[in-house]
């Protein structure tokens, strides 16, 4: 019996982790060990995606909380280390471009554990981002990497990765493997469900391709004051200028910081009968929402991918973006936080006809992800 401990510890990584345990699922020689940092603690954010996806509850959650980044990271480092000794796992799973994700990989190979990346090779080449750091790091001790598209296996062809003669531990060296996106897995196995669990549309009172789906969340824009107030006043005047149902999952954060530095537009939003701001979702109503949606507008990896899957235009409120392949299909348009740039940005996909060729996979990543792990070990 093989056993795969498996690193989850932010939203994003719950949900990609329900594709593995399916996979894992289907299968009798292998045991998951899911060791849950606490990196994203509230219950909203958190344990309840553990419930609505069917993951196995994780073994051990670390309640690290939030902290600073080295605080944070630290914390997890310790408290993964006698997790790892006690449990002796073949192999670790991590996930991304989260301080678990670098806590995972820092601790595994101080023990000489292989550790299998899922989605390596990613690069905004933005090393002001601390999820860049964590992604390099992570690559770089990783025995297995699992590059979720082409454009992110040329990024680690680039880097040497390819050519590398690192050696591990148990003497082997460094795979690097394209097997796909789990997310793809995830968006196609979940849509079917949120078809018939989600009321979500009915409750908004909403209807398939009548709406846009914004979210915001990055803390370059919603602790920036002028990016803040050009995103909302965007959205507002789409909004109003189009006769346009927006709807937007905002955070209690991000709408407390909205009031307090532009509580004028905040007023203008809320009281708005077109923009539905609303709590964040589960990740079933977030599935139903994209797909159903005209257009998305985000400053979120995850939505970028999952707008791509369900085939909707995606403006981008970054200035770079780690799925280079939606903008270079003209599926999405970078704007940033810029005014002028959204509207040209909302105006020009609404304009031109927009293909989505299949970039992600068959959607079995998992299936093709554990095999790999299975041999390599």
């Amino acid at each position: 019996m093989i056993k795969i401990l498996t690193i989850i510890g932010a939203r994003p990584q719950i949900i990609k982790a329900a594709a593995i345990s399916r996979a894992v699922a289907k299968r009798n020689d292998v045991e998951e060990v899911i060791v849950h940092t606490g990196q994203h603690y509230d219950q909203n954010m958190s344990e309840i995606f553990f419930d609505e996806l069917g993951i196995p509850k994780s073994k051990y959650n670390l309640n690290v909380g939030s902290g600073s980044h080295g605080m944070q990271t630290a914390k997890m480092i310790e408290a993964l280390e006698n997790v790892f000794i006690k449990e002796s796992p073949d192999c670790v799973i991590v996930y991304g471009d989260t301080n678990s994700t670098l806590a995972g990989a820092v601790t595994a190979s101080k023990l000489h554990i292989p550790i299998a990346h899922i989605e390596a090779g990613l690069r905004s080449f933005n090393m002001s981002m601390p999820e860049e750091i964590n992604r390099i790091a992570c690559d770089h001790l990783s025995s297995i990497l699992f590059a979720p598209t082409q454009v992110a296996m040329e990024n680690l062809r680039a880097e040497g990765f390819m050519t590398s003669h690192a050696q591990f531990s148990n003497g082997k060296g460094r795979k690097v493997l394209n097997c796909g996106d789990v997310m793809y897995d995830n968006s196609i196995y979940f849509a079917q469900i949120a078809e018939s669990n989600s009321v979500i549309l009915s409750t908004l009172n909403i209807k398939p391709n009548g709406f846009i789906l914004a979210t915001i969340h990055r803390d370059n824009n919603t602790d920036n004051p002028e990016s803040l107030n050009s995103i909302f006043r965007a959205l507002s005047d789409i909004s109003e200028t189009n006769k346009q149902d927006v709807v937007l999952p905002l955070h209690p954060r991000t709408a407390k910081l909205l009031r307090t530095l532009s509580p004028e537009l905040f007023d203008k939003v809320i009281h708005s009968e077109l923009m539905k701001i609303i709590e964040p979702v589960s990740f079933l109503d977030m599935i139903a929402l994209e797909k159903n949606a005209s257009l998305v507008m985000t400053d979120s990896g995850g939505v970028q991918k999952e707008s791509f899957f369900f085939e909707k235009p995606c403006v981008i409120l970054r200035p770079e973006t780690e799925w280079v392949e939606i903008v270079e299909h003209n599926a999405g348009v970078l704007t940033d936080a810029d005014y002028e740039q959204i509207m040209d940005g909302y105006h020009k996909l609404l304009s031109k006809k927009v293909t989505f060729p299949k970039l992600f996979g068959d959607a079995n990543a998992a299936e093709h992800i554990l095999d790999k792990i299975i041999i390599y070990i």
